[in-house]
């Protein structure tokens, strides 16, 4: 009966907009609830949390507050407006902390700020909040059904930073700031070591080192003395090419950079001849 009630009630509040209307203008809470539940699970998001919106005052305290609480939650939620979802899981979380449904909703609330973070070009603040709410939920329910798609997403978020810092660094290299270029791959190689973007990296490094030391004076006046600039750069481009062969020794960039370092030793050779 209580199923057909509830088909019954939400044909009546779908024939018309006037009929909703009247809903929504009724004193009668239990109406609303009914109405808004209804039109929850008919994916009617929108008219289901206005509907919420209007009783959630009033049934602070009451028995259904919780199940009232976790659908207008995730009306946000399924709206796609993720930064009332958010904040609005973490209510309920800390609100109701038996409940069957703290689980789902504390990741829910992560996966929020996960679909807040933007493509990767952009500032990447929000993407660093997401890896940090899913870690906690991760540290919170270890055992937990979510787990395995958490990690997903944490992974997914990561690439996203890693990306972020590989273009900045290869964007230096575009504009001939070579020496802001390697000190980009180096902190990259250093706070990604296990990235997909690795080999890219190295090679782009010493790209940037090759041509930094081929178009270098030779010589350059320091507080310690005249160090042979153009010798010393040539030096530490080879030395990272030597790292980049160990690695990926048949790396799609391989014959690249062995022209590169063909080129390094010629120059090196003009040296040891002067010696």
């Amino acid at each position: 009966m209580k199923y057909l009630f509830s088909i019954l009630l939400v044909a009546c509040v779908l024939s018309s907009c006037s009929e909703y209307q009247k809903v929504l203008k009724s004193e009668d809470i239990a109406l609303k609830f009914k109405a808004g539940d209804s039109l929850f699970q008919l994916g009617k998001f929108e008219k289901a949390n206005r509907l919420f919106a209007q009783i959630v005052p009033k049934y602070k305290g009451k028995p259904q507050a919780q199940k009232l609480m976790y659908l207008y939650s995730k009306s946000f939620y399924e709206m796609k407006d993720y930064y009332v979802s958010g904040y609005q899981f973490e209510r309920f979380v800390s609100s109701y902390p038996k409940s069957e449904k703290k689980e789902e909703a504390a990741f829910l609330s992560a996966k929020s700020y996960y679909m807040l973070s933007p493509r990767y070009s952009k500032d990447q603040t929000e993407t660093k909040d997401a890896i940090e709410k899913l870690q906690e939920f991760i540290n919170v329910y270890p055992n937990s059904q979510y787990v395995s798609e958490a990690n997903t997403l944490i992974k997914e978020l990561d690439y996203k930073l890693e990306k972020k810092a590989f273009e900045i660094a290869k964007q230096y290299d575009h504009i001939s700031d070579y020496k802001a270029s390697i000190k980009s791959f180096d902190n990259f190689i250093f706070e990604f070591p296990g990235s997909a973007l690795r080999e890219d990296a190295l090679f782009y490094r010493l790209d940037a080192a090759y041509k930094l030391a081929i178009n270098s004076v030779e010589l350059k006046q320091t507080a310690e003395g005249i160090i042979k600039l153009k010798k010393v750069r040539l030096l530490q481009a080879k030395e990272y090419f030597n790292v980049f062969k160990k690695a990926y020794a048949n790396s799609k960039y391989i014959a690249e950079a062995e022209d590169m370092v063909e080129t390094i030793n010629e120059e090196l050779e003009t040296y040891s001849a002067k010696s």
